[in-house]
């Protein structure tokens, strides 16, 4: 029998971290809880950069695991240059990202939507994770995360308060923010606990509620409870915090006393839910991201997602954001688009040896879909294009993934490309890249930067090598340094920073269409 996870809640903090997070430490150190969430705006509209600077510089202590996403409120920029740069934010502090599905180390499984709809966005899902808005597309590309244990928004569902006897102040319902596409969220989730937060200084708790049509086995129930907290510190003294007890995916034969029908018309019910697309923003080192859903099912929905140009059971290749050439870089070369792409698995874990854990034969597949692009853009270069592939592997990393660029291949046969990047850990004073094949990382205790250098003449055949550097404390590592030498050896410097050079949705689907159609030769995903 699964063991009870204790966790907590708190209401916006509108930016009282300090004493917030003092609070937070009382309470933990005595009732040992598992994790916080913060529900609502973290920081102030106004924020004092002097109290960010505090907190990412440690001096304000986060003393238990705690995550949270966006509210109603933009984040602070210091906040949004490290999320940008998959860093850390401060020890114990970890941002879910605006769209994201979490699975705790202790298996409860949170899904996120944060910011109220944007109904100007008429579709697609949105890209800045830091914005205080989402759009339909976010909150339908959820609806595919099955099940979830906690369900995290800074919307309520509309109609919420249908059929319940709770009190709800008429000026409290007009004051919040609710939206028909968070109750189809909900509906499709079925989450066990839906926690969003009060703009104004009231609590809210709905009897709890169950699906009459949920279709599950025996006379099981899924029932959800429905909680908006108030702001931390509120002068009405409103509950601003809630702990509660969670076995992760446990169903009940049983209704809580009070229990009511789903406050939700059963036509928002959707009858297909789409599975989510697998978010790169918001993880941490603590957590895990997963997704369990049929394969056909993932295919299906990636297959849907603009940037997303083949997909396999265990990952799938997608457009970079922002990709290094643009798309006619190449063009005298045969292709027609960058060629940037990035492999991801669909497993979210920050290495393979945490990928390996789950997902077998995550790194044969990611191999295989290399190599078959490798050999397309060979081909369709008549040769004349070689690859360069890197992973950085982190134990903090965001979500693992593999990036492929092509380069000329005349670079990689005659060593340029290895001796640039060699150069380039010098002049840093980075340790050495070494020449030695560590497989699938799985045995590799350490963090590291593996290149895969790789071009195809027709005359003297392949020409393969792996550099690998260590990755330690000892220095400050840079994520982009794979895409800055390469950038000079293309003569891209100006397009280093990939938020300087990304796409509209419109480009980043005309250039997985060209992909596509080089690639479905080789795409062995579609036989």
């Amino acid at each position: 029998m699964a063991s009870k996870v204790k966790s907590i809640v708190l209401g916006s903090l509108d930016g009282k971290l300090e004493t917030a997070f003092q609070k937070l430490a009382t309470l933990h150190s005595k009732n040992h809880f598992a994790f916080a969430i913060i529900a609502g705006n973290l920081f102030s509209a106004d924020q004092d950069e002097s109290v960010v600077t505090r907190l990412l510089e440690g001096k304000i202590a986060v003393p238990l695991t705690t995550y949270f996403t966006v509210g109603t409120n933009a984040l602070p920029p210091q906040i949004v240059e490290r999320i940008e740069k998959n860093e850390e934010i401060c020890e114990n502090l970890h941002f879910l990202g605006k769209r994201s599905i979490t699975t705790t180390s202790d298996g409860i499984r949170i899904v996120t939507l944060g910011g109220i709809l944007d109904r100007e966005i008429l579709g697609g899902t949105s890209k800045e994770q830091h914005l205080p808005f989402h759009t339909a597309g976010d909150a339908t590309a959820l609806r595919g995360a099955n099940k979830t244990d906690i369900l995290l928004t800074s919307t309520w569902s509309s109609n919420v308060w249908t059929n319940s006897k709770v009190p709800l102040d008429p000026a409290n319902k007009e004051a919040v923010a609710s939206s028909p596409e968070v109750a189809e969220l909900c509906t499709a989730l079925k989450p066990r606990y839906h926690l969003t937060f009060s703009p104004a200084d009231f609590f809210f708790e709905r009897e709890p509620f169950f699906y009459p049509t949920a279709g599950e086995p025996g006379d099981a129930k899924q029932v959800t409870r429905f909680i908006s907290m108030a702001p931390y510190g509120n002068p009405a003294k409103q509950k601003a915090i809630y702990a509660f007890n969670l076995e992760a995916g446990v169903t009940s034969d049983t209704l809580p006393p009070g229990t009511t029908v789903s406050p939700f018309n059963p036509r928002e019910a959707p009858s297909e839910p789409q599975q989510a697309p697998m978010v790169i923003l918001d993880a941490s080192p603590k957590t895990t991201m997963t997704a369990h859903p049929a394969a056909e099912d993932v295919i299906a929905h990636l297959l849907r997602t603009p940037a997303v140009a083949s997909s396999a059971l265990e990952a799938y290749i997608t457009t970079a954001k922002g990709p290094l050439p643009p798309p006619d870089h190449f063009s005298d070369r045969g292709l027609n688009f960058p060629g940037n792409q990035i492999i991801i698995p669909l497993a979210h874990e920050p290495n393979m040896r945490a990928i390996h854990a789950k997902s077998p034969n995550a790194f044969a597949e990611m191999t295989r879909l290399r190599d078959a692009m490798q050999a397309m853009i060979a081909t369709q270069s008549n040769y004349s294009l070689g690859v360069v592939t890197w992973e950085i592997s982190r134990a903090n990393n965001i979500h693992h993934h593999w990036q492929l660029m092509p380069v000329p291949a005349k670079l990689i046969r005659e060593g340029l490309i290895e001796l640039g990047f060699k150069a380039q850990a010098e002049d840093l004073k980075h340790p050495p890249f070494e020449e030695k094949d560590v497989g699938s990382g799985v045995d590799e205790s350490g963090d590291f930067l593996r290149l895969w250098l790789w071009s195809d003449d027709r005359d003297t055949g392949i020409v393969g090598k792996q550099l690998v550097m260590p990755i330690d404390d000892t220095f400050r590592f840079d994520l982009q340094l794979p895409r800055k030498v390469l950038a000079k050896f293309l003569h891209l410097e100006d397009r280093i920073r990939w938020q300087d050079v990304e796409q509209s949705v419109a480009e980043e689907t005309q250039d997985a269409d060209h992909f596509k159609a080089a690639f479905k030769k080789w795409d062995f995903t579609l036989g």
